[in-house]
């Protein structure tokens, strides 16, 4: 029980390591599109930065490797200075955490490993390594670095190896390997959205204090979403617009712990919340979808597209009647 309570109070977390995890595969996927090709004896012709090559090309695969094999250390090493070495180490063992949070976190866990694995592989085709291989490779490597920290977790005597987040993060990979697999593309996505909550400022060491604090730690606020795309479905059929899709969203608020909240903080009592989850249905436009002749705009577009932007939702909350919202994000 004092384990699970560290993890509520704010302890290092992988919730507190996936805007660097993200920042650091944005970097690769930057360096990797502004690129510029020179000649070589390979036969190979010049590309533009922004063209993906037709067949596996040396000089891109070498930078996306050297990027990858330097990067995976050098952040794995630096991590573990920030967030464990100053914690006491132990054998390997595991921490069920499964009933925290409504499961917000597990369902945040899965979308993180989607939004690693998917710019991943895009660098791989950039690369000319094909769909298939791309997808492997993405997926691969956004495994590699999510097992990592639970690996980290295990030795640490504040924490544990968590099975449920292994399993998220597994879902989370296998949403976008699949997809790639069998469709070629991404026809479900998994997106992202937060709004400020009214919980944070009653602990605000464990959700967050500044705002980019709270869109990692604030649970309340998180909404993440699978959106499905029925143009996709549709192939032939022109009269449904692409960019148009169906998102089918889940949540959770009333939390200012993990499996439950305190009546008090340091001896100061704080107001009861009823701990409710949330499931809503919106749609969503993917600019990403969107037809268009600019290269430029086709890459903010897939940026973008990580998110869910602001549109009409239902919230169903269980024991509660349905709720409309004109904008909800």
């Amino acid at each position: 029980m004092e384990v699970s309570n560290k993890r509520q109070d704010g302890s290092p977390c992988f919730t507190d390591l996936r805007l660097f995890c993200l920042l650091l595969l944005a970097l690769q996927s930057a360096s990797v599109a502004m690129a510029q090709e020179k000649s070589d004896s390979s036969g190979i012709p010049l590309l533009s930065p922004w063209e993906n090559a037709t067949r596996p090309h040396p000089g891109r695969t070498r930078l996306i490797a050297g990027t990858t094999l330097g990067l995976y250390p050098l952040s794995m090493t630096w991590l573990y200075a920030q967030w464990y070495k100053d914690y006491p180490q132990s054998g390997f063992h595991f921490f069920n955490d499964a009933g925290e949070w409504e499961q917000m976190d597990k369902v945040a866990h899965a979308w993180d490993a989607y939004s690693i694995a998917k710019p991943l592989a895009r660098t791989f085709r950039w690369a000319g390594h094909g769909t298939h291989r791309s997808a492997l490779y993405g997926a691969g490597i956004a495994f590699l670095y999510q097992t990592t920290i639970e690996v980290f977790d295990g030795f640490s005597a504040e924490w544990g190896f968590s099975v449920p987040d292994m399993l998220a993060n597994s879902f989370g990979t296998g949403a976008f390997l699949s997809q790639e697999l069998l469709w070629q593309e991404q026809r479900i996505t998994l997106k992202y959205s937060f709004h400020l909550s009214e919980y944070a400022r009653f602990r605000p060491e464990v959700l967050g204090e500044t705002f980019p604090e709270r869109i990692l730690k604030d649970y309340n606020g998180m909404t993440c979403w699978a959106v499905l795309n029925p143009a996709s479905f549709l192939k032939g059929n022109e009269k449904f617009p692409r960019w148009l899709s169906v998102a089918i969203g889940y949540g959770a608020d009333g939390m200012t712990g993990g499996e439950e909240n305190p009546p008090a903080v340091d001896g100061v009592p704080i107001p009861s919340f009823e701990r409710r989850r949330q499931f809503y249905l919106s749609v969503d436009v993917e600019l990403s979808r969107i037809r268009t002749r600019s290269r430029f705009l086709k890459a903010v577009g897939s940026v973008i597209n990580l998110i869910h932007l602001p549109a009409p939702a239902l919230e169903i909350s269980p024991g509660r009647s349905v709720k409309g919202h004109w904008l909800y994000f």
